[in-house]
């Protein structure tokens, strides 16, 4: 297996513990996603040679959409781009209103170099870059006043596509650069709020870069080309934007799911424009928001465009078509997980062969068998469930206590306040399978 810092089994370790998904390092934990990596890098080549992409990913709850996604975006890093990835829900992020989708792209913007927010380190790389270019294109590196003339100049040519459609953008950049070069630290980090589309900046600063308003909905899509425009110059390759839990569409009164679905329907005939040259947008839902009438199915042309033929066996799945599906975790992934997690977590502990030896493979094996019993033998749902027992319930005690022996020591158990509302119901399942004596005494609700 690859070596992991010690950073990064931190990070991996401490999130499992409190049943999440990790940051970084997944790449160690990809169990099956190995069949998407040559499509998606050669996307990924694609967008970084100035085209555009879309993904829409499809699973089950408990089925690794939120893994896939932010193993995608820790892929991209790592290839040079910066990504941003955007949880969408009713009250927080709306889809219909994406001026606010955009402000959370801002928000949630990272690199290999800097963590979320990294939109400050971008615009101010940006500048040091048009400054570099200025000195590079015949400006006396010694005058200051010439390098920040050429630089303004090459500003305004790099921006003249986005001035055509968000001049408000480039305004507030040439702003902002003219606030930080005078030492107006008020005034420059108002205007770059506004530019990361924050409401309520004071009037004031924004008068006095000639600015006016609020971001609006139309106007992110010009800012969402800026920022782009922004990145490409700063030579990163490109942007991933992961719209994660699209499917909370469903749960949304009628109109705005409508629009939320127009909204979407917008986005993606702008990517196929060209407006957003290297953009790869990347949503994941699951099979009912794609299929169901409560989802995709309600705005036709938006469904047809996506529309996949998954009725042939899922080892012949396109990796390359515009949606994809995942097919959810077998009890030998599950097993081939467990075991992973078990060796990440053994090379930082105290005594990594007694880890080996108390969690052995067949123990790992049995634990996942336990949880997805428990589970109504959904073993779909149980991913996040037994990795969370598997780190906090029986590695952290087999490394702090020499005497601790999990087939004798500890019994499995699930707590209601633990289990999410679908672990919840494979619960209930699973308990109604287990005091009952035939098929015939498990009650069925309609």
């Amino acid at each position: 297996m690859t070596e992991v810092s010690a950073r990064r089994r931190r990070d991996v370790i401490d999130a499992l513990r409190r049943g999440t998904v990790p940051q970084h390092g997944l790449d160690v934990m990809a169990v099956g996603l190995t069949r998407f990596e040559s499509a998606i890098d050669g996307e990924l080549d694609a967008v970084a040679s100035g085209s555009a992409g879309f993904k829409a990913v499809r699973g089950e709850y408990g089925s690794g959409k939120t893994f896939m996604a932010r193993w995608l975006v820790e892929r991209a890093k790592r290839l040079g781009f910066a990504a941003s990835e955007v949880q969408i829900s009713e009250t927080e992020t709306p889809l219909h209103r994406l001026e606010t989708v955009y402000r959370r792209i801002v928000e949630n913007l990272s690199t290999a170099e800097a963590p979320p927010s990294a939109f400050r380190d971008v615009v101010d790389g940006w500048f040091h870059v048009l400054e570099g270019d200025a000195v590079d294109a015949g400006a006396d590196r010694t005058d200051d006043a010439a390098v920040q003339r050429a630089a303004a100049a090459l500003l305004d040519r790099r921006l003249e596509t986005v001035s055509r459609s968000a001049p408000a953008f480039a305004t507030a950049l040439r702003g902002y650069r003219r606030a930080t070069l005078l030492g107006e630290t008020d005034q420059a980090e108002g205007l770059l709020a506004w530019l990361g589309g924050q409401p309520h900046v004071a009037a004031g600063v924004r008068r006095s870069a000639g600015v006016r308003g609020d971001l609006d909905h139309f106007g992110a899509f010009g800012f969402l080309q800026g920022l782009l425009t922004v990145l490409r110059d700063s030579d990163y390759r490109g942007l991933v934007v992961v719209l994660d839990e699209v499917e909370t569409l469903q749960r949304v009164r009628g109109d705005v799911r409508e629009k939320s679905l127009n909204a979407l329907r917008q986005l993606l005939d702008e990517i196929d424009s060209g407006r957003f040259p290297g953009l790869y947008l990347v949503i994941t839902g699951t099979p009912a928001f794609y299929d169901g009438q409560q989802g995709m199915q309600r705005l036709p042309p938006l469904a047809q465009r996506l529309a996949v033929d998954f009725t042939t066996d899922a080892r012949f799945d396109n990796p390359r078509a515009p949606q994809i599906r995942l097919p959810g975790f077998s009890l030998a992934s599950l097993e081939e997980l467990g075991g992973r997690v078990r060796d990440i977590y053994a090379a930082g502990a105290a005594d990594p062969e007694h880890v080996h030896t108390v969690v052995s493979d067949d123990y790992v094996a049995d634990l996942a068998r336990a949880v997805s019993g428990k589970l109504g033998d959904k073993v779909g749902v149980a991913p996040r469930l037994f990795l969370k027992k598997l780190v906090a319930d029986v590695l952290d005690r087999v490394d702090q206590f020499p005497d601790f022996d999990p087939r004798r020591d500890y019994a499995l158990t699930l707590g209601a306040a633990e289990l999410t509302e679908s672990e919840r119901e494979a619960a209930h399942l699973g308990d109604l399978r287990a005091s009952a004596a035939s098929v015939d005494d498990i009650e069925l609700e309609f």
